[in-house]
């Protein structure tokens, strides 16, 4: 859908859980942070989102400026606020039972889902909707809601229930994760019996957040154009391809690729061995000397693969460790950082054990280090079963390494084969070594690699472009509503 309007400034709430520099697991926290701070420029923008305990921790002269009383299942809260040195307005949902624990905002310290994520993220759904109808701050209430996967994704819901207009703006990041919980919770969440139909929040014979956040939402967006055709087929919808697909039909499903934010610029980042720039490929050897030092890894003059992922079957790690042996044949190296599936991660260490000095293997996420590896590296490996935007494939083309990845979701539409990177096909080990083999072949020419390099370094995936896009359509939903 083209959407080509002159807008005006709104008053956006927009609500996420989790928000990068505070509270964050994975590319949500990193876009709730970004897109925002973009939007900035255009509109009012303020986000929401729960008061873990390290968010109280870092946020500055938090407040309190709102009170919600308790709502079928869900406990009371308050609504902190605090602006962030930049002067974002935040605004945290304080409510210990609920958000203030150990471990992750979605799992326990072992690893396991929290048992009530139903009430938590009901009661951050519910509170976006008392915000927007004005029962929050006595000071603001916003224009529309801009909500993100199913953690936030009932809010739309609620406003409809209580009969309220305000448009809202849903992002479904990942289908994957729908929010599923048992017909029996939703007298716990206020939700009304007459929403469970196959119009609603029912699936199959189940309640999903995301499914309810699709059906009473104005508009869709998924994070690529080519993710937003995906999901309205089966094998990417998640069994909510049906409902996608109707969305479509009406012309309320868009796609907007993410971008990345200002921070990674390999001329200028401080956790690099030596910053660079474009056709400073001396200052690359530099960081793959260092990076082969910090893996433990022997010199060599053939190239340098990273794999800076979630070790989960989605991401085709299992993929990459099926390949390792012909990249170490051909002369390359490997290098992984990531966490994620125990048995995953076990078949890792093996390689790194078994290839001694060729394959060297960090179990955990740390970013000075995962940038170090994008400077470093000559191939970023991403075989991604799917991807819905994907932003590690935009940080290596940015520091120079050339992504090689399957052609899915955001992948396929931030990726230029043969220019800025590599993609293949099919996610099978047969496609993926064929475009390794290309990639060796790449390598062994140092006019068409630089060329490639610099290709790859030009390529802008700032946040401004995706804002205005936003923007057109706020005006659009606003308009429309």
């Amino acid at each position: 859908m083209r959407i080509t309007v002159t807008s005006s400034p709104k008053r956006i709430l927009f609500v996420s859980s989790e928000f990068g520099g505070y509270a964050q697991v994975g590319g949500l926290g990193d876009v709730s942070a970004a897109l925002p701070r973009a939007l900035m420029r255009f509109h009012d923008v303020r986000v929401l989102v729960p008061g873990y305990s390290e968010l109280l921790r870092a946020a500055p002269r938090l407040r309190i400026v709102g009170r919600l009383d308790a709502f079928a299942g869900l406990p009371p809260c308050d609504i902190g606020r605090f602006e962030t040195v930049d002067g974002l307005t935040v605004y945290a949902l304080v409510c210990a039972s609920l958000y203030e624990r150990d471990g992750t905002p979605y799992c326990d310290p072992s690893g396991a889902d929290w048992n009530d994520n139903d009430i938590r993220f009901g009661r951050l759904a519910s509170a976006a909707a008392e915000i927007a109808i004005g029962g929050a701050d006595p000071g603001w209430r916003p224009d529309l809601i801009h909500v993100n996967d199913w953690t936030s994704a009932l809010a739309p819901a609620y406003l409809a229930w209580r009969g309220c207009s305000i448009p809202s703006i849903l992002t479904i990041h990942n289908a994957a994760y729908a929010g599923v919980f048992g017909r029996e919770r939703l007298g716990a969440l206020g939700v009304p019996e007459s929403a469970f139909t196959v119009d609603g929040m029912e699936f199959y014979g189940r309640a999903s957040f995301l499914k309810a956040g699709i059906s009473y939402c104005s508009h869709v967006t998924t994070v690529s154009s080519t993710y937003a055709d995906e999901i309205t087929r089966p094998e990417f919808g998640c069994g909510l391809d049906g409902v996608l697909r109707l969305k479509a039909e009406e012309g309320r499903l868009t796609g907007i690729v993410n971008g990345i934010d200002r921070s990674w610029d390999p001329r200028r980042d401080p956790h690099l061995d030596r910053p660079f720039e474009i056709g400073d490929w001396g200052g690359r050897k530099a960081n793959a000397k260092s990076l082969r030092r910090a893996f433990g890894l022997a010199v060599s003059q053939g190239p340098l693969f990273a794999v800076i992922s979630r070790l989960v079957h989605q991401k085709g790690v299992d993929l990459t460790i099926q390949a390792t042996e012909s990249i170490i044949r051909q002369g390359g190296q490997i290098v992984v950082a990531g966490r994620g599936d125990p048995g995953l991660e076990s078949e890792l260490a093996k390689l790194a054990v078994r290839y001694r000095g060729r394959v060297g293997v960090k179990i955990g996420y740390e970013d000075g280090l995962a940038r170090r590896m994008y400077a470093g590296s000559d191939f970023l490996l991403m075989p991604s079963r799917f991807e819905p935007c994907g932003l590690t494939q935009m940080y290596a083309q940015r520091f120079g390494s050339l992504p090689i990845a399957h052609q899915t979701g955001g992948l396929a539409d931030t990726i230029q084969d043969g220019v800025t990177g590599f993609l293949f096909h099919d996610a099978s080990l047969a496609p993926m070594l064929n475009a390794i083999y290309r990639s060796f072949d790449v390598f062994s020419s140092a006019r068409r690699l630089g060329a490639m390099r610099r290709a790859a370094m030009k390529r802008h995936f700032g946040w401004q472009r995706s804002a205005k896009k936003y923007t057109e359509l706020y005006e659009h939903a606003a308009r429309s509503h």
